[in-house]
């Protein structure tokens, strides 16, 4: 009997982390959708291209040598593929009862850390759309998935010492499932690129002038976020690890339900901070509080009452808000929020985890949010310098006029319509 609870339990962790990670894999969408809601209209079929593209990168990067320099773990070793069941019902049997550490399959931890580097590639993207040449993205995403994203992985979820000197762990740092170590990561990857890019022709005029340049299609936009928001249950509450007892279970729900409540007060107040800002109630300003939301709890989603996770998705919602207007003010050109959503915010977020959970402290989680920074910011504008120099990673003037569809795909998403709104 009790080797027979050993097996259900073994089984139903290992189950709620696939398809948690299953979760996290439709965020992919989420973000396909947002962006093509976000960019032009000539730029939709490019955008999309890039979104399935760097997940699949990621998935091989990840796996032929992301997963080893994140865990010492990867396709070269055993583990993954094959289970020792004796090894793994010895493991349950030395806990005195069922509510120990999580027991589950290598191949379901694989695949929903795999999901989590795509994630943080798919931050990069909306953040350099519409003058960024395809391949020369791409070939980024090699290296951000493979290297960049899992060595401060390494130092962070694999309790690794920063190069030999110090272990974030010990300094009172933590990210629960991933404020700092994805989010605020994939926006400095973003930040480095964006800076070495430069704006999109007539968004800065030379007095100053910021001009709006529209998204194409608001309904995708929110389909995008409204996935993305569903796909952070599995991001949160995969994070808890375990299910098969009854407090890792009510831990799972409470993460749910925090998870939940700071994005809705990050949307209504981004709607609310928009109509007091421009007497307008904005719908892309509403979206990203709602992400914000997200991102902030993202970092201690099982500590906080639901009250706290509340105000903490409001005050992030305010927050994405002057994000975004000040990034403009300095040029920092994001069609889609990137930058503030998951970078300022991301760092929010980490800030926020002392308050409910005691383990960790103000000062660990600086100095891990500026290991985490500088590391991914660092490297990234290395990476863009050298891709910049050897192939250019900007498109010509005149195919940033036509629209990066027609020169990086040869394909229109809106073929009927496209040439109206050039």
């Amino acid at each position: 009997m009790q080797e027979q609870i050993y097996h259900l339990q073994f089984a139903m962790d290992t189950f709620y982390f696939l398809m948690c990670g299953v979760l996290v894999m439709w965020m992919a969408a989420g973000f396909s959708m947002l962006e093509a809601g976000l960019v032009r209209a000539k730029n939709t079929t490019e955008i999309l291209t890039k979104n399935v593209a760097l997940y699949s990168i990621a998935c091989i990067m990840y796996l032929v040598c992301g997963y080893y320099f994140m865990y010492d773990g990867g396709i070269f070793l055993q583990g993954i593929a094959e289970i020792d069941v004796d090894a793994t019902l010895a493991s349950f049997a030395e806990q005195d009862d069922f509510t120990g550490d999580a027991v589950y399959s290598g191949a379901s931890d694989f695949f929903f850390q795999v999901v989590f580097v795509a994630t943080a590639m798919s931050i990069v993207s909306g953040a350099v759309a519409e003058r960024m040449k395809l391949w020369a993205f791409l070939a980024f995403a090699v290296v951000m998935t493979g290297f960049i994203y899992p060595m401060q992985g390494g130092w962070t979820w694999g309790g690794k010492a920063v190069f030999g000197l110090y272990e974030l762990g010990d300094l009172g740092f933590s990210d629960f499932a991933g404020s700092g170590i994805v989010h605020m990561a994939g926006a400095a990857a973003a930040l480095a690129g964006v800076i070495l890019l430069g704006a999109r022709k007539g968004k800065y005029t030379k007095d100053g002038k910021i001009n709006a340049i529209p998204g194409a299609n608001m309904p995708l936009a929110a389909l995008g976020t409204l996935i993305l928001w569903m796909g952070w249950f599995g991001f949160n509450g995969g994070s808890v690890l375990k299910l098969g007892d009854i407090g890792n279970a009510h831990s799972v729900a409470l993460v749910f339900l925090n998870t939940n409540a700071a994005a809705a007060a990050g949307a209504v107040a981004a709607l609310i901070t928009s109509v007091v800002l421009f007497r307008k109630a904005d719908l892309t300003m509403a979206l990203n509080g709602a992400l914000a939301g997200l991102v902030a709890i993202t970092a201690e989603p099982s500590t906080p009452t639901p009250l706290q996770a509340t105000i903490f998705g409001a005050i992030a919602g305010v927050i994405v808000v002057g994000a975004i207007l000040s990034l403009d003010k300095i040029k920092i050109d994001d069609p889609v929020g990137a930058i503030s959503v998951h970078g300022v915010v991301g760092f929010f977020g980490l800030m926020l985890v002392p308050i409910t959970n005691s383990d960790s402290t103000f000062s660990g989680q600086i100095i891990g949010a500026l290991t985490i920074f500088t590391w991914v910011f660092v490297t990234s504008f290395i990476v863009w310098y050298a891709l910049k120099l050897i192939v250019g990673i900007r498109v010509s003037e005149e195919a940033e006029y036509e629209g990066v569809d027609s020169s990086e795909c040869g394909i229109e998403a809106y073929p009927e319509f496209v040439a109206s709104v050039k």
